[in-house]
């Protein structure tokens, strides 16, 4: 497949995220580029190969294209009057730079259990002190993605 229309097809999953809240279905990808579904679907799988983006295993639905979840989590962020899902704390402060927007994040601590609520305002953050902790080493998040 063309190298050019890959990234075509990244930023234009991308770009449906920031718009829609949710990822572009294969369908919706093919229909935009004029493409076959079994296209699109090559398309997303080397976009997955090359860590672009992830895929729900067994599926071609895009579960992950940091810092956008295609599905809940426990990282709720709204921006521009619309709910987004983040991966995880890190993403959650992604979405933000992504949207060059203010957020407001809403999360729960894995450990305790308590809400956390954190704005992101001008590029700045307030509203917790929570620390974020990664237990599992950079180096293996792709071992297991979606645990990590």
């Amino acid at each position: 497949m063309n190298e050019n229309l890959i990234w075509e097809i990244r930023v234009f999953v991308y770009r449906h995220f920031a718009r829609m809240t949710r990822p572009p279905r294969v369908e919706e990808t093919a229909s935009h580029f004029s493409m076959t579904h079994e296209q699109a679907v090559d398309a997303y799988k080397e976009l997955q190969r090359r860590h672009a983006l992830f895929l729900i295993p067994g599926t071609h639905d895009i579960q992950m294209a940091w810092p956008f979840s295609g599905v809940e989590t426990p990282f709720k962020v709204r921006a521009n009057d619309k709910t987004y899902f983040a991966n995880c704390a890190w993403d959650s402060l992604g979405i933000p730079a992504a949207l060059h927007t203010d957020v407001e994040i809403e999360a729960v601590c894995a450990q305790s259990g308590d809400a956390i609520q954190i704005q992101v305002t001008g590029q700045q953050i307030s509203g917790s002190d929570a620390l974020v902790h990664f237990l599992v080493p950079f180096q293996n998040w792709y071992d297991d993605l979606p645990f990590t």
